[in-house]
């Protein structure tokens, strides 16, 4: 921080997550040639305040979001921060320690970029040892690049902006829509351009279990069917998406065989395992959607689940 105030400003969502908001404030804290910046962490419900947690790093801001919906309290923060670029980071990722150096170079060698997003190393909690869950999600987690040159946005989890760029395309999207990819689609239709940056790098948990995952994929297919309607051309696709996705198992073993994300053949076989069941389980949700027309009630159930935290809760990219 400067007389002239922060260069960057850091928003953290939270919920009910004080051991991972403590090593992510403690990331934060130990960043190598930092620019000057302020953080800016926005409960969003938690049973208890993080308020020692923040304590424990001088400066850091600390806010509540009665809305529910990370998105919600990305914007709360977004909407008091003074910095010319917003960073954004979740409160279970660790920020590697040239993370803002990173941005605030990105961004000045790149005055026609808007937008960045960064690399997302999954970790599991045994390394070398993860569940079919964890290898899954090591190997199909986060692919920010896809995202980035494919797709048309960024995770949220390490994302970047400048500040005019957010306001332009507006805030956040609530709990009804996955927040970072129709954020995406809106600065990308504006315009604006986004960029993939390797070197800006965090780390996440896997999600521990079934659970989350399939909470995961209930969330991002309700938000697609409900955008279906009684299109019979686009319901036609989803249920070829959906035939598609329970073919595909067969066909990433080879990818997983030979992916960089992963190693050794117990991993790799946990992974088989992990891709194999998450993608069926994908298939026979679309065709329950399609048939059933539940696309409210996955997403209430999602929306409504008591306790969750963000690791669980965050709107993630739809990979694996």
């Amino acid at each position: 921080m400067t007389d002239a105030g922060p260069l960057v400003s850091v928003i953290v969502p939270h919920l009910n997550d004080a051991d991972g908001l403590r090593a992510c404030l403690a990331s934060l804290a130990r960043q190598v040639d930092a620019p000057p910046h302020e953080v800016i962490v926005v409960d969003n419900g938690s049973v208890e305040l993080p308020e020692q947690v923040c304590a424990e790093v001088p400066g850091t801001v600390l806010l509540c979001e009665a809305e529910p919906g990370p998105g919600r309290a990305r914007n709360h923060g977004a909407a008091v921060a003074a910095g010319s670029i917003l960073a954004f980071i979740d409160a279970d990722c660790r920020a590697d320690q040239r993370w803002l150096r990173t941005i605030v170079d990105r961004f000045a060698a790149a005055p026609e970029v808007d937008v960045i997003g960064g690399q997302v190393t999954v970790v599991p909690r045994r390394p070398g040892r993860p569940s079919m869950v964890e290898a899954h999600e090591l190997v199909f987690g986060y692919r920010m690049r896809l995202y980035v040159e494919r797709d048309g946005y960024t995770a949220t989890l390490n994302m970047a902006v400048r500040r005019d760029a957010f306001r332009r395309v507006g805030p956040f999207g609530g709990r009804d829509i996955a927040e970072d990819r129709d954020w995406g689609r809106r600065a990308t239709a504006l315009g604006l351009r986004i960029a993939y940056v390797d070197d800006m790098r965090i780390t996440t948990a896997a999600r521990p279990d079934r659970t989350a995952l399939r909470c995961k994929w209930d969330r991002l297919l309700s938000h697609d069917a409900a955008e279906l309607g009684a299109d019979r051309r686009a319901r036609s696709w989803f249920l070829l998406r959906a035939v598609a996705v329970a073919a595909s198992p067969p066909v990433e073993v080879l990818g997983i065989l030979v992916s960089d994300r992963v190693e050794g053949p117990r991993s790799r076989w946990m992974a088989v395992l992990g891709t194999t069941w998450i993608r069926l389980y994908r298939a026979r949700r679309m065709v329950s959607l399609l048939v059933r027309g539940n696309a409210a009630e996955l997403q209430e159930g999602w929306n409504g689940a008591p306790g969750r935290t963000l690791v669980e809760a965050r709107p993630s990219s739809a990979d694996g």
